[in-house]
C-alpha cells in the first residue's frame, strides 16, 4: 500500500519539501518504526535561528486520530512558503524571529488510525510528571495495560517521539529569551479552546500566569470577534505525564520564558452538524466533509499570525509592570 493511502499527511509534507525554497531548513528528528517501514519525524525551520531572537513552534499530529491538527500546521506552512517570495512583511518577520514546525509527531499512530503511537502509548501521558491532585481515572493516564487507551508507557524511558520533541525544544527554544508553542489537537467540546499548563494541578498556577493573562488580553483586544476560550487545561481534567507540563517546568530551570499553548479544536460541533461522522473512526476528531475541513484550515490563521506577531514583538508587552495585579486577576478568573 502506498504512503499516500495510509498516511496522506506525510505524503503531502514530503511533496511540499520537494519544491520548498532553500530558506526552509529540514531535519529528521527520528525514524519511527511502523510495520516493515521507518517513518521520518520531520522538524522544519524558517527564519532567524540566532539565539537572541524569539521563536514560535507549531506542532501537530501528537495523537494519530487527530489528523486535522497536522493539516492545520501543513496548511499554514504552505501559506508561508507561497508568500515568502513576494511578502515584505513576512520577510521582515523572519529576520526578527524563527518559526519551527513539527507537523506530524506521531506518524505511526496516524498510519494505524490510533490515538496512541505504534507502541500503544499516549504521547500526552508519557512524560515523567505526576498529577498532584488525582488524575481522571484512565483518561488521566494509566499503566494497567497497553490494551486500554491513555497508556503512559515505561517509567524509565520516554517514547521515541516524546524524546525527539523534548530534545528539539530543549535545543532550539531554551537558549532563547522568549518563545511560544502551539500544539494543535481536536476531540473536545463544541468551542475552540486555547489551553495552557498545568494539566497536573488545578490549584498550582504556572509561574508565568500573568504573562498568559496578558497574552489573552492582547488576543481579545486585537480580535474581539474571535470565539476562543482561553484557559488552563486543568479547568476540565487533570492528567499524568503531560509533555507540555514537563517541558514548561524544564524551561524554568533554564531561566527562559516559554509559553506553551494547546489549540483544542471543538470537534463536537462537527459531530452535531453531521452525526453520521460517528460511523467513522475519525468521526470525533475530524470534520470529514471537505467544506468543513477547508473552514477549519482557514479559521485558525488569525490565531497563528497573532502568536507569531506577539512573539516577534514580545519586548513591547513584556516585562510586565503590572505583573502582580495581572497575576491576582488571573487567579481570580481561573483558580
Amino acid at each position: 500500500m502506498q504512503l499516500q493511502d495510509t498516511l496522506p499527511e506525510l505524503a503531502q509534507l514530503e511533496q511540499l519539501l520537494m519544491t520548498a525554497p532553500a530558506e526552509l531548513k529540514v531535519e529528521v528528528l527520528a525514524q519511527v518504526p511502523h510495520m516493515a517501514q521507518r517513518l521520518p519525524l520531520y522538524a522544519l525551520t524558517l527564519g532567524n535561528t540566532a539565539a537572541d531572537k524569539p521563536a514560535v513552534l507549531l506542532v501537530g499530529g501528537v495523537h494519530g486520530l487527530e489528523r486535522i491538527g497536522t493539516q492545520v500546521v501543513l496548511a499554514y506552512l504552505q501559506t508561508l512558503l507561497q508568500r515568502l517570495p513576494w511578502d515584505l512583511c513576512l520577510q521582515h518577520t523572519l529576520e526578527q524571529c524563527c518559526i519551527y514546525f513539527i507537523p506530524l509527531l506521531n506518524p505511526a499512530g496516524m498510519a494505524n488510525g490510533w490515538r496512541a503511537n505504534g507502541n500503544s502509548v499516549d504521547l500526552m501521558r508519557n512524560a515523567p510528571v505526576e498529577c498532584l491532585e488525582g488524575a481522571a481515572w484512565l483518561v488521566g493516564g494509566q499503566r494497567i495495560s497497553r490494551v486500554l487507551p491513555w497508556h503512559r508507557g515505561r517509567t524509565d524511558k520516554l517514547e521515541i517521539e516524546s524524546q525527539a520533541l523534548v530534545n528539539f525544544v530543549t535545543r532550539e527554544l531554551f537558549n532563547r529569551p522568549f518563545s511560544q508553542v502551539l500544539d494543535c489537537h481536536s476531540g473536545f467540546g463544541r468551542t475552540d479552546r486555547i489551553w495552557f499548563p498545568y494539566a497536573k494541578s488545578r490549584r498550582q498556577p504556572i509561574a508565568h500566569l500573568a504573562e498568559m493573562a496578558r497574552l489573552r488580553q492582547l488576543l481579545f483586544q486585537a480580535y474581539p470577534h474571535q470565539n476562543y476560550i482561553f484557559e488552563p487545561q486543568s479547568q476540565h481534567y487533570l492528567c499524568h505525564g503531560d509533555l507540555w507540563d514537563y517541558l514548561y517546568d524544564l524551561s524554568l530551570e533554564h531561566h527562559t520564558t516559554m509559553l506553551p499553548l494547546t489549540l483544542e479544536m471543538g470537534s463536537w460541533n462537527w459531530v452535531r452538524k453531521n452525526p453520521f461522522q460517528l460511523l467513522s473512526s475519525l468521526g470525533m476528531f475530524h470534520p470529514v466533509k471537505p467544506h468543513r475541513v477547508k473552514r477549519v484550515l482557514r479559521s485558525h490563521l488569525i490565531l497563528i499570525n497573532f502568536l507569531i506577531n506577539s512573539t516577534m514583538s514580545y519586548q513591547r508587552w513584556l516585562p510586565l509592570a503590572d505583573k502582580a495585579e495581572l497575576h491576582a486577576e488571573a487567579e481570580q478568573l481561573w483558580y
